[in-house]
């Protein structure tokens, strides 16, 4: 029997399969379709100090190859959140890793700060949320700014911190060579694409917010690109992830260089993903005669 074990910071997960945020909740409206229990991580929503309320509708939209999300990160703020989220993960046996966002370095520090009295395995930062105090850029498009963050964040956290960057950006090794130098345990890549879409017959943008973040199938080798680029980079832990819809997708963003893998929007495709997910990965492994899933990850060069 082949081994899917892997590790980041110390955290030992039982297979690299992990959700990506925002498109799994907290597990709650999967648990009828996903054991979790046989996934590595559950990465929750996004969760701030307060309650957000999210950007007005329509703030969905279907497109080629994908979809459009202009959700505006909205969740009920932390209390709600240690309240009803995280006393439902704790009955399961898998690793809880809680996003966290934020519109100023304080919002992010305040939420860290509580949940270092959690039992939360591990945290990750959100850094594609705009900056209120830089004109809205958002945290993870100046190197500079995200080895700020990265850097405060690192220094209150107790748990191990895992950096979420953006692809909307010059290049991306930029940024995680900050956050690497800042201290971060980890990466994670990529969060979703700026895009747009517009009703032709009604001459007005599809969502109220006009853009929105491109996620799904078609941005799939764009962040196959990117993880193999930071794998190159930097020597911390990725966890890979970008319209990743099968077990076959999840091993090619380990080949390039990833530790673990997310899936996300596809999730709302085939609820089923995550599951298939880590028994395909085990599946190919035994086929191909592969002891332990490490030998894959960067096996390409």
């Amino acid at each position: 029997m082949a081994s899917t074990k892997v590790t980041i910071a110390g955290v030992e997960f039982k297979n690299p399969v992990v959700t990506a945020s925002g498109t799994f909740g907290s597990g709650m409206e999967y648990g009828e379709f996903v054991d979790l229990n046989k996934l590595g991580g559950v990465v929750t929503k996004g969760v701030a100090n307060v309650p957000w309320p999210g950007n007005p509708t329509p703030r969905v939209a279907e497109v080629y190859g994908g979809m459009l999300n202009a959700i505006g990160l909205q969740n009920p703020g932390i209390d709600v959140f240690i309240e009803r989220d995280l006393a439902f993960l704790k009955d399961y046996d898998t690793n809880v890793i809680v996003n966290v966002c934020g519109r100023s370095v304080s919002d992010y520090l305040e939420v860290v700060e509580r949940l270092n009295d959690t039992d939360v395995d591990m945290m990750e930062i959100n850094i594609s949320c705009p900056n209120v105090k830089e004109g809205a850029i958002a945290f993870g498009q100046k190197a500079e700014s995200v080895y700020d963050i990265t850097k405060q964040i690192v220094d209150k956290s107790t748990k191990p911190v895992i950096m979420k960057l953006s692809p909307n950006v010059t290049d991306i090794t930029e940024m995680a060579k900050a956050a690497e130098a800042a201290g971060a345990d980890a990466i994670s890549l990529i969060n979703t694409i700026t895009g747009m879409k517009i009703d032709i017959n009604r001459r007005a943008f599809v969502l109220a917010n006009k853009t929105g973040g491109m996620s799904g199938p078609a941005i799939k080798p764009i962040a196959v690109r990117m993880v193999y680029q930071c794998a190159h980079a930097v020597k911390i832990p990725i966890i890979g992830m970008g319209g990743i819809a099968s077990a076959e997708d999840a091993i090619e963003f380990m080949m390039a260089g990833a530790t673990a893998v997310a899936a996300g929007a596809m999730n709302f495709v085939n609820p089923y993903l995550t599951e298939e997910m880590a028994d395909g990965i085990e599946t190919f492994l035994v086929k191909n005669k592969i002891d332990d899933i490490r030998d894959i990850i960067g096996c390409v060069d």
